[in-house]
């Protein structure tokens, strides 16, 4: 008789279908437990990339947000940096117009002014020393031609006169040797001496005379004043080193 037709046999089989059974469910619940497992893990990890992802654009807005706020101080600042200057600019304006007033009516006393002063110059320079006669007269000249230019402003005009007058008195603290003519033609040596003393010396140093200012004239010296007039021409080119030389001075005229 076979042992599986015997009721513990059956009984045997019976258990361990049960058996059987309970382990293929367990694995079938643990297999789900598993899959669920899996899914919230799977789930979890979206999740935390999607927090990642949200954080990253969230720090990114933060430091756009800063950005926008350090931009608006800056032009905030700036724009009070403008105010400031547009502010200043118009206080300018103001001064400027009120110069510009006030520079018309300087413009309308210094012209009179200015054209005096170029009309005595000329006057002054006839009535001096006649040392480089010509050079000084063309200049003062040229400083009553300017007065009638439009293309010279009233400051470039009263500039040029004050030169003008610079270089007149200039020449009260040098002296100089030039060559030049007498009003006869003659050619010679003037030694200027300030603007006091004009004397001159003909080429071959044979004649020394001067500029006498109580006659006007030019004159003829002594033949004593040959050898201090040759020295002091000397001495005007650097040709030798200053020294005392006897030169005659013209005395004042009596009234």
């Amino acid at each position: 008789m076979s042992l599986l037709s015997t009721p513990c046999s059956r009984l045997l089989v019976l258990g361990s279908g049960l058996m059987l059974g309970t382990f293929v469910v367990h694995a079938q619940v643990l297999d789900r437990s598993i899959e669920t497992e899996n899914r919230i893990t799977r789930q979890a990890a979206q999740a935390q990339e999607q927090i990642n992802q949200v954080d990253e654009e969230t720090q990114q807005l933060v430091n756009e947000y800063r950005q926008v706020l350090a931009e608006t101080e800056s032009l905030r600042r700036y724009n009070e940096q403008m105010q400031a200057v547009v502010d200043n600019q118009e206080e300018e304006i103001v001064s400027i117009n009120d110069q510009l007033e006030g520079l018309e009516q300087t413009n309308r006393d210094v012209v009179p002014l200015m054209i005096e002063m170029a009309e005595t110059l000329e006057q002054l320079v006839r009535a001096d020393v006649p040392f480089r006669l010509r050079e000084r007269l063309d200049r003062a000249d040229s400083i009553v031609d300017n007065l009638d230019r439009s293309d010279i402003t009233n400051s470039e005009k009263f500039r040029l006169i004050v030169e003008s007058y610079q270089a007149e008195l200039e020449y009260g603290r040098t002296m100089e040797a030039y060559r030049g003519a007498l009003p006869d033609g003659q050619q010679v040596e003037f030694l200027r001496v300030g603007r006091t003393l004009l004397f001159w010396q003909s080429l071959d140093g044979e004649t020394t005379g001067w500029w006498n200012r109580n006659s006007r004239q030019f004159e003829q010296l002594d033949s004593r004043y040959q050898r201090p007039v040759s020295d002091g021409l000397a001495i005007a080119r650097n040709q030798v080193a200053p020294d005392l030389i006897p030169l005659p001075v013209p005395a004042p005229e009596s009234e």
